[in-house]
């Protein structure tokens, strides 16, 4: 699996610089991406065992059960779900209401390359969804004509998940919540660095990508940051917005209180 996944992004990268026509190029890999949905279907332990039921199984979607309402009322969010779901909002995690639901579903989104860290988020919230996470390929980047593969997830529209959903996105885009100084735990930050968390060696700094929020709220989550877990942060400025520095100073600080939250894999993220 894991060879097969490096093959397709080498083609997602060389593909565009081939002599090949687009058409074929985006044939090759929409093949490749199909064959990756069908070896990852039967990884998490699908009862589908031929390959004819795998092909069938990744081209038709099959419709969920639909829940009645006092059944939804009746699915909620353990607390340590709850905390996790905070870090992952501030994140790359998003929260929708669709058109005639009056509840939010998430959908969860990560690059091919963190699909065990996806994969430990699917085993957390698959109660909460009925389909099989999908893989799927880009079009061409209009710049760099790169494709990227991509690994997405979305739960059912639950009452459970509202609370959230009118913290962080109070008039439709995601803000920085008032109260974060509450919501936030040493878990959530933990998981707000596994998603757009990154450790520069050289420096000693672990960076947080905060470039899609105003510069007031990231001064807000600095100040949790500062105030709540006593880190010294700094917020750069980059093209893409404001960047949360943590310094060298506080890593011991940092890693001392989530080396045992964060996932495994992600504790390269912190300078572990």
């Amino acid at each position: 699996m894991k060879v097969l996944l490096k093959i397709i992004n080498i083609l997602a990268i060389e593909l565009p610089s081939l002599r090949i026509s687009p058409l074929l190029a985006f044939v090759l890999l929409g093949a490749g991406a199909l064959l990756i949905n069908v070896m990852y279907i039967q990884s998490i332990g699908s009862g589908l065992t031929s390959f004819g039921d795998l092909f069938i199984f990744s081209l038709v979607p099959i419709k969920p059960k639909r829940l009645t309402k006092s059944e939804r009322e009746k699915i909620s969010l353990t607390p340590d779900l709850i905390e996790i779901l905070v870090g992952l909002l501030l994140g790359d995690l998003h929260s929708q209401k669709q058109e005639k639901s009056v509840n939010p579903r998430l959908i969860f989104q990560q690059g091919i390359i963190h699909k065990e860290y996806f994969d430990y988020l699917y085993e957390l919230f698959k109660f909460y969804g009925t389909m099989m996470p999908k893989i799927s390929i880009s079009k061409p980047h209009p710049k760099t004509g790169n494709l990227y593969t991509t690994i997405r997830f979305s739960t059912l529209a639950l009452p459970c998940f509202a609370e959230l959903h009118n913290s962080f996105y109070p008039e439709d885009k995601k803000i920085v919540p008032v109260n974060i100084a509450d919501l936030l735990t040493p878990r959530g930050l933990g998981f707000l660095i596994c998603d757009d968390g990154s450790f520069d060696k050289p420096s000693g700094r672990i960076s947080i990508s905060t470039n899609c929020f105003s510069l007031d709220d990231v001064k807000l989550l600095v100040s949790v940051l500062t105030d709540k877990f006593d880190l010294k942060c700094t917020i750069s400025r980059e093209r893409s917005g404001h960047i949360i520095r943590i310094t060298r100073k506080s890593l011991p600080a940092v890693q001392a209180l989530l080396k045992d939250i964060m996932p495994p894999m992600m504790l390269y993220k912190i300078g572990l």
